[in-house]
């Protein structure tokens, strides 16, 4: 059990280096973007508000479109929200 114990700490131990070293590529790329004027984009997001009503049940009202600053970059950087990601759930609830 030792020597399977041991692995899968080297294994979680090499995942989250792999991951930080990811973070830092893109965080540097996102830097150099910035440097050139590239490195944030605009996406339409849909915004609605549920509000909870009697018995359980819930009314959703749309409030309208808003546009939302994004970062060009993997993981959301500076604040933002990864553009890729937000492209993909562009509807926003409160």
């Amino acid at each position: 059990m030792g020597r399977w114990f041991g692995r899968v700490v080297r294994l979680l131990v090499a995942l989250a280096v792999a991951t930080g070293a990811l973070w830092v590529g893109d965080w540097a790329m996102l830097r150099v973007r910035v440097a050139h004027g590239t490195a944030y984009g605009v996406v339409q997001v849909n915004q609605f508000l549920a509000t909870p009503l009697k018995g359980s049940k819930v009314e959703y009202d749309y409030m309208g479109t808003v546009p939302v600053t994004c970062s060009r970059s993997i993981f959301p950087q500076q604040g933002n929200p990864a553009c890729w990601w937000l492209e993909r759930h562009s509807s926003q609830w409160e």
